[in-house]
């Protein structure tokens, strides 16, 4: 088995070079054989500049910023493997992340008599810099998610077969789970395989983030359409929250959205001075979300004024 593994990335350089050294020195066995593709989309950091002059044979590629999507396809098209994986550029991976996947891969075929399938690794949650892998699993880390590319395994011949990644999702969010509703009608199966760690990194949480999150969840708001308007069905208006009880739940909670980001600045803070920032970010999701639930309706609106501006 030869694993391409792909790695998105924009300004992330410090966790980037720890996720690039956790995979440096990986436990495969001897038939299997692994390379690492990195794409920079974009980075106004020293990525490139780091890239350059490192001794370990990571490939990289450059494109102007354009979206995991497009960067993604990118590392495919340059890439020499017979089976993708799919990580951030903000995770940390454990010695056995390789051959966890290359068992897990194995196994499976081997039980179901058949390869469309593709596995699903763990990915643990940690704000710990220094040591990110000695985070424990906790259940706030479950994920039901049924294809995301913060960990996972799939060989060339599916992806190809369900035709890559949708460069129409330049912004943040949806573009793997796009992917994984057309693999679940091509029937591959997810394989979950718990011995492939990564330890996904992020800063604490502080009220200095909340800009840079309040435009991802606006992204996601956006694309979440754009995965609507490609899969038109019910469950992924519920998956993108674009429902009368998502409005209304969304719309009650901020008290149709005077709780913000500047009347609740104040607990905020005092709940990140007390070193509770994770309760801290559980509250200010909740105004998030009505952030993502406005611009998919105003992303919606949009396209029926365009319309009716068209047969008008």
């Amino acid at each position: 088995m030869f694993f391409s593994v792909i790695i998105p990335t924009y300004n992330r350089l410090p966790i980037l070079q720890k996720c690039l050294h956790a995979l440096s020195y990986q436990a495969l066995a001897a038939h299997h054989t692994y390379e690492v593709i990195v794409v920079d989309d974009g980075s106004t950091d020293d990525t490139v500049a780091w890239l350059q002059h490192q001794a370990w044979p990571v490939r990289y590629i450059c494109q102007a910023h354009q979206g995991a999507a497009i960067a993604r396809n990118l590392g495919i098209q340059a890439s020499q493997g017979d089976t993708f994986v799919f990580i951030d550029s903000d995770l940390v991976v454990t010695e056995q992340f390789l051959q966890a996947h290359a068992h897990g891969l194995e196994q499976a075929q081997h039980r179901l008599r058949h390869d469309r399938l593709f596995s699903y690794g763990r990915v643990i949650q940690t704000c710990n810099f220094e040591t990110p892998t000695a985070e424990p699993y906790k259940i706030t880390d479950f994920s039901a998610a049924y294809f995301a590319t913060g960990n996972v395994a799939i060989t060339r011949h599916w992806l190809d077969v369900a035709g890559g990644f949708d460069p129409r999702f330049k912004e943040y969010g949806w573009e793997d789970l796009e992917l994984g509703m057309r693999l679940k009608r091509l029937g591959l199966v997810l394989v979950k395989t718990p011995k492939a760690v990564g330890y996904h990194w992020h800063p604490p949480f502080s009220l200095d983030q909340l800009p840079q999150l309040i435009e991802q969840e606006q992204q996601r708001g956006r694309m979440g359409m754009q995965f609507y308007l490609k899969h038109p069905t019910a469950p992924v208006r519920r998956m993108i929250q674009m429902t009368l009880g998502h409005r209304l739940l969304w719309g009650m909670l901020t008290a149709n959205g005077w709780l913000n980001e500047h009347t609740l600045s104040s607990l905020l803070q005092f709940l990140i001075n007390r070193h509770h920032s994770q309760m801290a970010l559980g509250i200010a999701r909740i105004f998030l979300n009505w952030y993502q639930v406005q611009s998919a309706y105003a992303a919606y609106m949009q396209l029926i004024n365009r319309d009716v501006s068209d047969n008008g």
